[in-house]
Formats: structure tokens, C-alpha cells, sequence
């Protein structure tokens, strides 16, 4: 991979933004969404990527409606899932979904295959979590069938069976790129690595460095396997501002009292300033100015091998303004210096 491969995006799970103090309602937040799309592809972004989410606060629970949208007032940007929950999906509606998606957007589409950190989506659509790992592993085998061949026939214990099957529109020869996203599971590494797809990772606490095990293990698995090498990304979360003191304070205030809520409602620590502050300097967070947010990226891109990294840029009740800078300066000014730093001392896989 040379630098200027090197791909960055912007993930949003469509979170409520605040304008002046105002809290934006779900419709104009989806509207805002649209908007920051066509700002990321006038800064040069890579990819803009939409999580699926069911739960208050996030718009992102038909995602490929919003990417359609999201098409029409675009022209180049690629246009991504930041995950889509295959477990809880059919895999032929999915299909049908975004071989529509990519015809609007003239060949744009991509989307990441998730089982799900947040459940909510197996109660809402009659799913039964004890059939987790099951409902994923059919419903892949399904979806890449069906990508990959013509017509096909299938049968499973999670949906009805498929018999010579041809589904319109078509994909592109061969499917869009579908990478697999990862929460850290060993298995979900050499699955990925079995079906010949790429690697998405969700880094979102702790030292990101941990994970280069699970790089490791995904490429010795292509190289046993018989694949060539496939992209590795890393989606985290952060803010860009033009000082890192105006970065630390602003998504402190936002993301403290989101993160102490999943705390009571998951079990694990609450947030203090001090393992924030740690966060930011060795973890997971990517909150600073363009120049140290420049160099985190590149230091991880180096560490682990990655061809792509994505910023997930909103958080409940963040300033619309705030949301704005942080793309502009992700556009304008990190993405070049990350590439300008990765020419000096390239990544190597």
C-alpha cells in the first residue's frame, strides 16, 4: 500500500445535533446528515459510512434510504454502512437494497457486515439472541452467494430455502466491497479471512496496538486460505478542532454523560478526566488538532497495517458547528498530512 491508498472516512450513527442550544428534531437531523455527506465529499473524504442503530436519539435505522439520498446529492464519494446488522437483516431484501444503491450512486456502494455490539434489533424484528453466532454465519453465506453467482440455491435454518434464484438489479461482477466488522473476536478475524473479505476493525476503547494480534491472525489466515491479501481499517471515534484544549473540552462535554449511561447500562467503568486523558494520548480516542489527530492515524496505520481509517464524528447533542469542523479539518487538513507522514515512513502488510 503506498499513502496515497491510504483511505479515510466519516462515520455517523445519526445522532441528534444541537444548533445553538436548540435540539434538532429526528427529520432535521437527517437532513443535517445529507449535508455533512456533500461537505465530506467537497474536503476530499474517501468514504461517508452510516451505522444502523434502533434506539433514542439515533436516525440510522433504514440506512440505505439515507445513502440513496445521500447519492443523489453526491458524486464521487464512496458510500458506506458503519455497520449493518446481517444477523437481524434478510440477506436477499439486503441484496436487492444496495444493488439498487449502487446503481443510483454509479458504482458506490459498500457496506460493512456486522453481529451487533447494541441489540436492540433482535427483539424489534422477533429474533432470538440465543441464535447469535448462527443467524450471522448462514445469513453471510447467503448474502455472499448471492453476490458472487448468478443464481443460487440455498437452504438454512434461518430463512426460507432458495431455488435457482436470480435477483435484479444486478451487482457489479462480483458484489461490492463488504468488509467484515470486528469488535476484537478471534473467530470473526478468521471468518473473514474464509469468505476472502475485508477486515473492519471498531476500536473504540483502550490501546489500539492490542488489536495487532488480530491483524496477525486475519493475514496468516488469507495466506493459508489461498486469498490475497484484503484491505484492514479501523473505525474510532473523535473530534477535530483547531487546538487540542478546544477538542478535549468540547467532546468531554458530550460524550462524558453518553459514556457514563452505557457504563450503568453495560457494566464497565465510568468515565473519569483521567482515563479520558488517557484515551486521548495512547487509547482510543482520536480528539485533538489536525496535527496530533495527523499523527495518531498514521502511528496506527503503521502499528497495524491498515489501508483505511474512519472517524465516527457525531455524539448525542453535539453542535452541528462542531460536526462541521471536524470534517473540514479531517478533509482539508489531516487526510494530507496523514499521507504526507505515511510517504516518509510507509505502512507495510
Amino acid at each position: 500500500m503506498t499513502a496515497t491508498d491510504f483511505e479515510l472516512g466519516l462515520n455517523s450513527f445519526g445522532e441528534v445535533a444541537t444548533d445553538h442550544g436548540r435540539t434538532l428534531s429526528d427529520a432535521e437531523t437527517v437532513r443535517l446528515l445529507v449535508e455533512e455527506a456533500k461537505l465530506a465529499e467537497a474536503v476530499g473524504l474517501d468514504v461517508f459510512s452510516v451505522g444502523e442503530h434502533y434506539r433514542e436519539g439515533h436516525n440510522d435505522s433504514a440506512t440505505p434510504v439515507l445513502l440513496a439520498a445521500i447519492a443523489t446529492a453526491t458524486e464521487r464519494i464512496g458510500l458506506g454502512t458503519s455497520v449493518t446488522v446481517l444477523s437481524t437483516n434478510d440477506p436477499v431484501r439486503l441484496y436487492h437494497e444496495f444493488s439498487t444503491l449502487d446503481a443510483v450512486s454509479n458504482g458506490r456502494a459498500q457496506l460493512v457486515l456486522g453481529r451487533a455490539s447494541a441489540t436492540e434489533s433482535f427483539p424489534l424484528f422477533g429474533y432470538d439472541l440465543a441464535d447469535y453466532e448462527e443467524l450471522f454465519e448462514e445469513k453471510l453465506d447467503l448474502f455472499m452467494r448471492l453476490q458472487r453467482e448468478e443464481a443460487v440455491t440455498w437452504s438454512g435454518k434461518v430463512r426460507a430455502p432458495l431455488v435457482e434464484q436470480r435477483l435484479r438489479p444486478r451487482m457489479r461482477s462480483g458484489g461490492i466491497p463488504t468488509w467484515i466488522g470486528v469488535g476484537g473476536s478471534p473467530n470473526s478475524a478468521v471468518r473473514a479471512a474464509r469468505y476472502g473479505l475485508p477486515l473492519m476493525m471498531a476500536i473504540i476503547g483502550g490501546r489500539p496496538q492490542r488489536f495487532a494480534g488480530l491483524v496477525d491472525l486475519y493475514h496468516r489466515s488469507l495466506d493459508q486460505l489461498g486469498h490475497p491479501r484484503q484491505p484492514v481499517g479501523q473505525h474510532s471515534l473523535g473530534l477535530i478542532a483547531d487546538t487540542d484544549e478546544e477538542a478535549a473540552e468540547t467532546w468531554w462535554q458530550y460524550w462524558q454523560p453518553v459514556v457514563t449511561r452505557l457504563a450503568e447500562e453495560r457494566g464497565f467503568y465510568k468515565p473519569t478526566r483521567e482515563r479520558y486523558a488517557a484515551e486521548i494520548e495512547t487509547g482510543a480516542l482520536f480528539v485533538g488538532s489536525p496535527e496530533t489527530v495527523a499523527r495518531k492515524i498514521a502511528t496506527m496505520a503503521r502499528d497495524l497495517h491498515l489501508n483505511r481509517f474512519d472517524l465516527k464524528y457525531d455524539v448525542l447533542n453535539l453542535p452541528r458547528e462542531a460536526r462541521a469542523r471536524t470534517i473540514e479539518l479531517l478533509g482539508r487538513e489531516v487526510a494530507p498530512r496523514v499521507r504526507e507522514l505515511l510517504a516518509k515512513e510507509p505502512t507495510h502488510v
